[in-house]
């Protein structure tokens, strides 16, 4: 036998003794409620053990009265029926600011005014559902008829609100929105229930949607009945030069206005993109505001965060860093400093409604 044995002179040790968190199996026959589910997978491994974690941190910054929670939104989660789970963390009082993509908000708002989306049909082309009227999101559909009535609503409210100082942002144009959903009483919607809460709802990418096209052309077209023109006999260099009234600064400033009242925050985030980034770059715009204009406020940092994206993180991009990328920018407290973080690799649509149930049996309906 070889008198060398690799490892013969390791020192074995337990996992106890060492401070180690021991996992447990789960065990069914005593889990009665989600939120027992979801506590015994954070004792488990991989991606159950992240959902668990994902729960704890979530329940943490909901039940912290301190913290404002921003929600941010991004990808078909409407069109995929995860709208209700939204409006009821709007409701329940769990989130206090929403930023969403305005795709988002606009499938979403088709169901506030009593319209549906339907399965997709693959035995039709692309080709077969664009003469039809179909728009395709995988495996659902949205109906172009839909959009055109969503249109309606938009255009109303911009024929009968006016801005104080005749300027948009999409918080002002999602608050009026929601008030007329309010007064429509046809469905439940993100914005109706934002509306009810005074939340602030945020498009930072507006015209990246249905909702910003709908307030171009509804702004070109005052202007051209304005000046008598006929749109017919326009170029494309004349129909295009016509802005709307709508400043995006005006979102920026009131979002960081938001982030500077509020003692703490969190940020929940499903998928990535644009909402999540502009949401975290507040602290950022704090720091390089006192460098650069002079002032002497407090940068905000986010206490938590629960993000649910299947991005990961080697692509390098935004949608799948970590937080703890995060902290090297200024966005976020670093843990040993306090500040508690979960990520989720996953489609939102199959953890989210676990993980909200669970949530909402834990938290007491808001007054």
């Amino acid at each position: 036998m070889d008198s060398h044995c690799p490892g013969q002179n390791r020192h074995l040790h337990d996992g106890r003794s060492d401070g180690l968190v021991p996992l447990q199996p789960i065990d069914l026959n005593k889990t009665n409620t989600f939120a027992e589910l979801l506590h015994a997978m954070s004792n488990t491994a991989f991606a159950g053990r992240q959902l668990g974690q994902a729960f704890e941190v979530l329940e943490e910054m909901a039940k912290n009265e301190k913290c404002a929670v921003v929600m941010t939104l991004s990808g078909a989660m409407t069109v995929a029926k995860q709208g209700q789970i939204f409006c009821e963390l709007i409701d329940r009082g769990i989130v206090q600011a929403v930023v969403a993509t305005g795709a988002l908000i606009a499938h979403g708002l088709t169901e506030s005014i009593g319209l549906t989306h339907y399965r997709y049909d693959p035995t039709k082309s692309d080709e077969t559902l664009f003469e039809q009227g179909y728009n395709r999101i995988y495996d659902t559909l949205e109906m172009e008829s839909n959009l055109n009535n969503v249109e309606a609503v938009v255009r109303k409210v911009l024929n009968d609100s006016q801005p104080e100082d005749g300027m948009w942002s999409s918080a002002r144009l999602c608050r009026a929105l929601g008030e007329e959903l309010e007064r429509l009483d046809e469905g439940p919607g993100i914005l109706r229930s934002a509306y009810q809460k005074n939340v602030p709802v945020f498009i930072p990418a507006f015209t990246d949607s249905e909702i910003g096209l709908d307030v171009s052309t509804w702004a070109m077209k005052n202007a051209f009945e304005k000046n008598g023109q006929d749109p017919s006999k326009m170029t494309s260099d004349e129909v295009f030069r016509e802005m709307a009234p709508f400043n995006p600064f005006l979102d920026l400033q009131h979002y960081a206005r938001f982030i500077q009242s509020s003692e703490e925050i969190g940020i929940f985030t499903i998928g990535g993109g644009v909402p999540r980034n502009w949401s975290q770059q507040v602290g950022p715009y704090v720091d390089i505001t006192n460098n650069r204009v002079g002032t002497n406020l407090e940068a905000p940092r986010f206490k938590y965060g629960v993000r649910i994206c299947p991005e990961p993180v080697h692509w390098g991009g935004l949608s799948g860093c970590t937080y703890s990328e995060g902290v090297s920018w200024g966005k976020f407290v670093p843990p040993h400093e306090g500040g508690r973080f979960a990520e989720v690799y996953c489609d939102a649509t199959a953890v989210l409604p676990l993980l909200s149930k669970a949530l909402f049996e834990r938290i007491g309906k808001s007054e």
